[in-house]
């Protein structure tokens, strides 16, 4: 009897733990992205910056390429280049949102990895990356320090996929329809399982 108890207790516990994870906003967010995972979307700018002007003009494509329980990587495509990947991770407290730029040989741009963690639990639909202080050393150390105060964002609906950029002078955000997938383009240059 008493061991019956203890497995009814056990399997009510396990079944509010897993409540609380499906229930978890930033578990829901990055499930809703995997759900497109081997799928391409194409995209557009939506902002009107003048210094997204060579964005605006090329195809933008996002390929949400790799899935693994807790990785999701995202190659970025602008035109022919195709040398950005988003890379989300579910770490233990949060989101963390990384760029990995690659050159066409495949080695690391100088300006790689940066982003951020969540600060936040953010939405189903959104989580918000403030630079992280990795990226703030990255970023004065390589003459960018206009970008010690970047906040990423990431948005993903039924129906909308969106990555934005927001400091003080600047907003950058581009959309993709998730409503029409295209198909798949070229693994970026360098990529490894």
């Amino acid at each position: 009897m008493r061991s019956l108890l203890f497995a009814t207790a056990a399997l009510a516990l396990t079944g509010c733990a897993g409540q609380d994870r499906a229930s978890d906003p930033q578990d829901r967010f990055m499930q809703a992205i995997a759900g497109h995972c081997g799928k391409a979307y194409a995209g557009r700018v939506v902002t009107t910056d003048a210094a997204d002007a060579g964005f605006a003009s090329q195809t933008l494509v996002m390929h949400v390429a790799a899935c693994e329980a807790d990785r999701i990587r995202i190659p970025f495509h602008v035109g022919e280049d195709r040398s950005r990947i988003w890379v989300l991770t579910r770490a233990a407290r949060g989101v963390r949102l990384k760029h990995d730029h690659r050159h066409q040989d495949g080695s690391s741009d100088v300006l790689t990895m940066y982003g951020g963690d969540t600060a936040t639990p953010g939405t189903a639909e959104r989580q918000d990356f403030p630079a992280d202080a990795e990226s703030i050393a990255l970023f004065r150390a390589t003459d960018r320090a206009v970008s010690v105060t970047n906040v990423w964002a990431v948005e993903v609906t039924p129906t909308r996929f969106a990555y934005e950029l927001r400091r003080p002078g600047r907003h950058f955000r581009v959309e993709f329809d998730l409503t029409r997938p295209i198909a798949t383009p070229p693994l970026p240059w360098g990529w490894k399982n």
